[in-house]
């Protein structure tokens, strides 16, 4: 797996799991939820095309999520609205579980479950 595709999705994992300490009324279906995405950002980055490594690739420490989502774009990835949809939705959720707002909590999940399919 190309080391860009593997931080992007270890970028994007990590970014839909910051969780608060406690557990609220949906803090199951989150992590269930943080499971399946996970998986599939997983079976994505094993059965995608490679992409070759740029001149620059070496010259910085790491790159930028803004250069891995231009090439998972390219590449007929993951796009990156999609990243954001499902970050902004977890995070809704992990609010809304939170402030103990079972409902907002399971809308939030729902709108991922849209963004990332069966």
């Amino acid at each position: 797996m190309p080391i860009a595709r593997f931080i992007l999705f270890s970028a994007a994992a990590f970014a839909v799991s910051l969780s608060p300490g406690f557990a609220g009324p949906c803090s199951d279906a989150i992590d269930t939820m943080q499971g399946r995405i996970d998986a599939k950002l997983e079976a994505k980055a094993a059965a995608g095309p490679t992409a070759k490594e740029g001149i620059a690739a070496g010259m910085s420490d790491q790159p930028t999520p803004r250069s891995m989502a231009a090439v998972e774009e390219k590449l007929g990835e993951i796009s990156p609205q999609t990243v954001d949809a499902v970050g902004q939705a977890m995070a809704r959720a992990r609010a809304a579980d939170s402030a103990g707002d079972k409902s907002a909590c399971e809308q939030a999940l729902a709108d991922v479950e849209r963004a990332i399919g069966p």
